[in-house]
C-alpha cells in the first residue's frame, strides 16, 4: 500500500495564514477520507494563537500520491480575518509540498543524527509508557532537533524522527528560498497569487469549485 506525505505550512505568514493552515489540514484529512484514503497527523509546528505554522500529514492507500500532488502549490482563503476584522486584506494564502514516500524521504544520513530515548507519554503527560519508546533526533549539521513518540516502538519511532527531519529540513529550505523574495510569504504578492491549486472562502472554508 502507498504513502505519501504533505507539508502544510504559513512560512511567515501572519495568524490568519496560520488559521488556513488549521483548517486546510481538516478538509484534506476529511477529502482523504472520502477518497478511500487514511490521512494521519504526523506532527505539527506551533505558531501564534494556540494555531499550527505548519503540519505534516501522512497519507496512506492507493493513490496516495495522486492525492498529495493535487493539493501541493499555493492554496487561497477569501474571508475576513477572525482575529482583526477592520483588516482590509481578504485575500490569505499558505504553501502545500509534497514529500516523497517515506522510504525515500529519509535523505537524512543516520550518522549526522543522534538518538535519545525518552518515556513516551498521553496527552497533558499522563499515561506515562514503562519503555523509552518515544525519541528525541538532534541533527548535528544543522542543529535541528525534533521528538517521535507517535509509534509504540522505539525502532519505528527512530524512523518517524528521520522523517520528521526531512520534513523539517525541506520546510526550511522552503523558507530560505522563500527569504529572498520577501513578498512572497509575508506580503503575498509572490505566491502565485493568480494560480493557486485550491481556492477556499467565508468563515465556513469551503471549497470554490474549478471554473
Amino acid at each position: 500500500m502507498s504513502e505519501f506525505w504533505l507539508l502544510i505550512s504559513a512560512g511567515q505568514g501572519p495568524a490568519e495564514c496560520q488559521w488556513v493552515v488549521e483548517r486546510l489540514t481538516g478538509a484534506l484529512r476529511a477529502e482523504a477520507q472520502a477518497a478511500g484514503l487514511s490521512a494521519r497527523l504526523v506532527d505539527e509546528t506551533a505558531g501564534d494563537r494556540n494555531l499550527p505554522r505548519s503540519t505534516l500529514v501522512a497519507l496512506v492507500g492507493d493513490g496516495s500520491a495522486e492525492f498529495a500532488h493535487s493539493f501541493e502549490g499555493t492554496v487561497q482563503w477569501i474571508g475576513t480575518s477572525p482575529f482583526r476584522p477592520k483588516h482590509k486584506r481578504k485575500n490569505w494564502f499558505v504553501g502545500v509540498f509534497a514529500l516523497p514516500p517515506p522510504e525515500e524521504a529519509t535523505s537524512v544520513d543516520a550518522k549526522d543524527v543522534t538518538f535519545q530515548t525518552m518515556k513516551a507519554s498521553g496527552p497533558g503527560g499522563q499515561h506515562v509508557n514503562a519503555t523509552d519508546s518515544a525519541v528525541r533526533a538532534t541533527h548535528a549539521p544543522s542543529g535541528m532537533v525534533v521528538v517521535a513518540r507517535e509509534e509504540r516502538s522505539q525502532h519505528a519511532n527512530r524512523r518517524l524522527a528521520l522523517i520528521k527531519l526531512a520534513a523539517a529540513l525541506s520546510q526550511r529550505q522552503q523558507g530560505q528560498a522563500a527569504a529572498q523574495d520577501q513578498e512572497r510569504w509575508q506580503q503575498h504578492h509572490g505566491v502565485e497569487r493568480g494560480n493557486p491549486v485550491r481556492v477556499y472562502e467565508g468563515a465556513k472554508f469551503r471549497r470554490r469549485g474549478p471554473k
